[in-house]
């Protein structure tokens, strides 16, 4: 094989199958230059080797910086969470715990608008949160099996929000996976990325949960121990 049939492949190639070839020819690698990738002149390899380390540093440096924001921000959402439990307990009277969530839920995480719709639940008749709940809505309750996020794209219960958002999260309220749905719970952002089709619902899982096991309270029959 002639010099000028070498590829950069075959030169590639090469210096793995041997990797002592440097170690035998130590006057190559301190001769050696490469382009510098940024600049028109030429660095030896060992600084080119510097360069790259340096940027898979920074590299690194950036997703930890990333994943330590990440885990500030789920930190203080699970405090947020843990505090909103403690106050859904503490509630007394039953007949303020729909109002309640609504509430607080707008309040912690400073969402413009938030309805919840109830059904089948003989403690609380004839109030705002059981009125426009049609087949149609407990059918489709029915079918979401996690919470729905992403645009309006005319889902019917955003029609209970004050004005459309440009993003929502639909809750199907429900004590476990395989029980009938007691109600919907709907939150409404104006910023269109705040609720995406990708993002993850770790934390509207619990806010289901939570939010269904005080609801829970509504569906026993209506009696003296209710008040």
């Amino acid at each position: 094989m002639s010099a000028d049939s070498f590829s950069a492949e075959d030169v590639a190639l090469f210096l793995q199958d041997n990797p002592s070839f440097f170690r035998d020819h130590a006057h190559v690698f301190a001769e050696l230059r490469v382009p510098h990738p940024n600049e028109t002149r030429a660095i030896s390899l060992g600084e080119r080797q510097i360069m790259t380390l340096r940027a898979r540093t920074k590299d690194l440096e950036w997703k930890l910086s990333g994943l330590l924001q990440n885990a500030t921000g789920n930190e203080r959402i699970s405090h947020t969470l843990t505090d909103w439990c403690c106050r859904l307990l503490a509630e007394d009277d039953y007949r303020q715990i729909p109002g309640h969530i609504v509430r607080s839920l707008s309040d912690m995480f400073d969402l413009p608008s938030i309805a919840l719709r109830l059904w089948d639940v003989p403690r609380l008749q004839d109030s705002e949160f059981t009125e426009d709940v049609t087949d149609a809505i407990r059918e489709y309750a029915r079918a979401l099996t996690k919470p729905y996020c992403g645009p309006l794209a005319g889902q019917e219960p955003a029609g209970w929000l004050g004005t459309p958002p440009a993003s929502l999260a639909i809750i199907a309220l429900r004590t476990d996976n395989n029980t009938e749905p007691m109600g919907l719970l709907v939150l409404g952002s104006d910023d269109p990325e705040h609720f995406s089709v990708d993002m993850g619902t770790v934390f509207l899982d619990t806010i289901n949960r939570l939010a269904s096991a005080s609801l829970s309270r509504l569906r026993l029959p209506p009696g003296p121990e209710a008040a």
